[in-house]
């Protein structure tokens, strides 16, 4: 189960150090070709997703890793999974309905980051 977890956390966290990085720091023309919906989501509320992923991917590592506060693993991993319920949801009221194959993934992934770190 250990190692499950140090897979599946370790992904995510690469994951999201990256999209969330990009977030973060990027303008909206940049973000815009590989993220469709920043055009209708204020760029605070943007930002603000992309330090919550860097948080999380953070929070998915650091804590496992020095043994101090384990269970802030398990807190990151499920907002990690509400992070992409609120991703799924954008998606659909967009009416991109097949994009959300990424978010889902992610989900399930974090649903099971969220099991291991029990």
């Amino acid at each position: 189960m250990e190692i499950a977890y140090w897979i599946v956390g370790g992904l995510l966290a690469v994951f999201y150090l990256y999209a969330g990085g990009k977030k973060a720091v990027q303008s909206q023309e940049r973000l815009l070709p590989m993220m469709g919906w920043v055009d209708r989501v204020p760029m605070p509320l943007v930002r603000t997703i992309g330090v919550l992923e860097v948080l999380g991917a953070a929070g998915l590592i650091l804590p496992r890793l020095t043994g101090i506060a384990p269970w802030l693993a398990v807190a990151a991993a499920a907002g990690l999974v509400l992070i992409q319920v609120g991703g799924i949801a954008v998606h659909l009221s967009r009416g991109e309905a097949r994009l959300i194959g990424l978010n889902i993934g992610l989900l399930v992934a974090a649903a099971a980051a969220v099991w291991l770190a029990f």
